[in-house]
């Protein structure tokens, strides 16, 4: 992108919060931290590293709701996925993490 500083933050204090609570949940939350984690770090070198979604397959709520104007997805193991929008500022660049879930709840946010 360019020589800007690069975070990765959660939409709300909320998801946050919830991202957190994997961390001291039983084994899968705790592999599911993991992967979002390893996730946060790449983002946080490449805010490009996922899929870029088309804008005729968002989901409605993304777009009302966090007026976003592009969507990408990270593919995580064991068929989860994150879905973050990208927002680049003046002084910065921020990924910005909208929701993880499973592949099937994937399927049914996007309508597959």
């Amino acid at each position: 992108m360019n020589d800007k500083p690069i975070y990765v933050t959660f939409v709300t204090k909320k998801l946050e919060d919830s991202f957190e609570e994997l961390k001291e949940g039983k084994y899968e939350s705790k592999k599911i931290y993991e992967y979002i984690e390893k996730a946060i770090t790449t983002l946080r070198q490449n805010p490009e590293a996922g899929t870029k979604i088309a804008k005729r397959l968002w989901p409605l709520i993304y777009v009302k709701e966090y007026s976003i104007v592009n969507l990408w997805k990270y593919n995580l193991p064991e068929g989860w996925r994150l879905v973050y929008t990208i927002k680049e500022e003046d002084i910065k660049i921020l990924s910005i993490i909208l929701e993880w879930f499973n592949h099937k709840d994937y399927e049914r946010r996007f309508g597959y």
